[in-house]
């Protein structure tokens, strides 16, 4: 059996007993109103300073923080050919696609020709 060499880092951030990185009240704020400054989602946010994002989130949530503006993006689509209307009893047939996008529409058709248009 061979030898295992190992290096301790000590980076100088504070962990608890499990290990997890434990952040001061003045480093959450700061990184609250760096978020509310960076146009970026919860998720780009946490990612980009590699914060666990349930724990962001909860950071958001218990502050109240607003999301920055123009975080959340929407666009219209519209394909040469393509009517889709609402059924008379309701929306009508849903498709849910993997990256959370429903799209609703009258016609099962119209609806497959729309999700091919969104993945060309």
């Amino acid at each position: 059996m061979g030898t295992i060499i190992a290096e301790v880092v000590d980076t100088g951030e504070k962990r608890d007993g499990r290990g997890r990185r434990v952040f001061p009240r003045a480093r959450r704020l700061a990184l609250l109103a760096a978020y509310g400054a960076s146009g970026l989602s919860m998720a780009a946010f946490a990612r980009r300073e590699r914060i666990n994002y349930t724990t962001f989130a909860g950071w958001v949530q218990r502050t109240g923080a607003k999301a920055p503006a123009g975080a959340i993006r929407f666009a219209e689509v519209q394909v040469p050919g393509l009517a889709v209307a609402a059924a008379p009893g309701g929306p009508g047939p849903e498709v849910r696609l993997a990256d959370g996008t429903v799209l609703c529409g009258g016609r099962v058709a119209d609806l497959i020709a729309l999700v091919r248009a969104l993945r060309g």
